[in-house]
């Protein structure tokens, strides 16, 4: 089986807990983690193909609003990646060393629906 771009937008907006290659690797059949991790390595997944990907499917309304939600992925143990950084985690009520992480969600009140719309990971050394 082909582990493809599809394969993995689905976990991701499935998924309300565990977003880890090895999580996901666990409930593929015939996938392993390594597959899941050099397909990563190649494939370039950006906010635009999510957009693109969400925008004819958003349900709008007036009285739609957006949430900009930033979380903290732990990288404590980490000592290669090179966008970790010592930063604050609501989670932790403290500093760690992670990965910052901003997710824009659309939110329909009427319908109860969302769309998770853009993000944006925290690399100030890149972004400028």
């Amino acid at each position: 089986m082909k582990f493809t771009k599809l394969d993995y937008c689905q976990y991701l907006l499935s998924s309300q807990i565990n977003y880890t290659i090895t999580n996901l690797a666990e409930h593929l059949e015939n996938t392993s983690h390594d597959k899941i991790n050099n397909y990563l390595k190649k494939e370039k997944l950006t906010p635009r193909i999510l957009w693109d990907n969400v925008k004819n499917i958003v349900e709008g309304d007036e009285d739609a609003y957006i949430i900009f939600d930033d979380t903290v992925l732990d990288k404590r143990y980490s000592e290669e990646i090179e966008i970790v950084r010592r930063q604050y985690s609501g989670n932790e009520h403290g500093v760690v060393k992670g990965i910052g992480i901003v997710s824009c969600i659309y939110v329909n009140p009427k319908t109860l629906n969302f769309w998770v719309i853009d993000y944006r990971i925290f690399n100030p050394e890149n972004d400028g």
